[in-house]
């Protein structure tokens, strides 16, 4: 009975990994590309392996599929934080409380950044070429994939093991509220049904387009405020922080489990955040690599090229 029980808590902890679809996560590395320098480009060329051809949009949902895997089982945890409040009535996140033994998003972030940092010193020094580091190239890759998971609301909430337990209706599908995040909305947003895995799509070319001309309520340079690797936990406990806030603020505020999402006006709401989530994990990821490779640079309006 005990091993049936730590079968089933296995595979959910497992499906748990699902985290923005794969292809959200590639659409947002094509984004992130948008930003990066030529230098940088140029360095992450030869930390990735050549099935990527240089992209770290492509290379981007590298992480799920591995978490997947008997030899990645033990990253399934870095995908999230789980927050020990109570949205939408209280909304509190604490990297020293929240963060799980095995590790968490945030630590994960902050240990693969520093590991990436020594991994683009041996592209200088001539050390390493053509991704033939293999605990580099996987620092790279999650490093692309987490900064786009910490921008997801629910993988910065506990509860209900980050909305996998809330069941909800959306399209006439039964599904959960972590799955509706994950894909459901940007898919409904765009208004296709899957997105490209090999280069940028319309929609978000779109959002590119109105980060470059500051149409979002935010102003873009706000977003990378803390974009400082030497500082890898606080700035990604911040990121966490800001998700953790849209549970109490809309994720969880505005939910009715006796509608469908889709059509009662939950969906419509969500796509603002949606849009913004996206494009402040694309901008980060450009920044973070940027600085990473080229040494911390501090962000004003007039020298954030978007």
């Amino acid at each position: 009975m005990l091993s049936s029980y730590t079968a089933v808590i296995g595979a959910f902890l497992l499906s748990r990994v699902a985290t923005w679809n794969t292809d959200v996560h590639n659409q947002i590395g094509f984004m992130a590309e948008s930003f990066l320098t030529s230098s940088t480009t140029s360095v992450l060329q030869h930390i990735l392996e050549p099935e990527y051809n240089g992209s770290i949009g492509r290379a981007a949902a590298w992480a799920d599929a591995y978490a997947h895997t008997d030899e990645g089982r033990f990253s399934y945890q870095w995908h999230w934080i789980d927050s020990h409040d109570d949205p939408p009535h209280t909304c509190n996140l604490s990297y020293t409380h929240d963060c799980s033994k095995g590790g968490c998003i945030v630590s994960a972030i902050a240990n693969q950044t520093k590991i990436l940092q020594g991994c683009v010193a041996d592209v200088k020094e001539g050390i390493l070429q053509k991704g033939s580091n293999t605990t580099c190239s996987y620092a790279l890759k999650w490093v692309s994939h987490f900064l786009g998971d910490i921008a997801q609301p629910l993988h910065a909430s506990g509860r209900a093991a980050g909305g996998n337990f809330v069941n909800v209706t959306f399209n006439n599908r039964p599904t959960e509220l972590h799955a509706v995040w994950d894909g459901l909305l940007p898919y409904a947003d765009s208004g296709v049904s899957r997105f490209s895995n090999l280069s940028i799509d319309p929609f978000f070319s779109g959002l590119l387009s109105r980060i470059e001309n500051d149409q979002f309520y935010e102003a873009p340079y706000m977003w990378l405020l803390c974009t400082d690797p030497s500082t890898p936990t606080e700035c990604a406990t911040r990121w966490a922080h800001e998700s953790n806030i849209w549970t109490c603020d809309y994720v969880y505020r505005d939910i009715d489990n006796s509608t469908d999402l889709a059509r009662s006006g939950y969906a419509r709401g969500a796509f603002p955040i949606i849009e913004l989530q996206i494009s402040k994990s694309a901008v980060r990821l450009g920044a973070w690599l940027n600085n990473v490779v080229e040494g911390s640079i501090h962000y004003t309006s007039e020298q954030v090229e978007l």
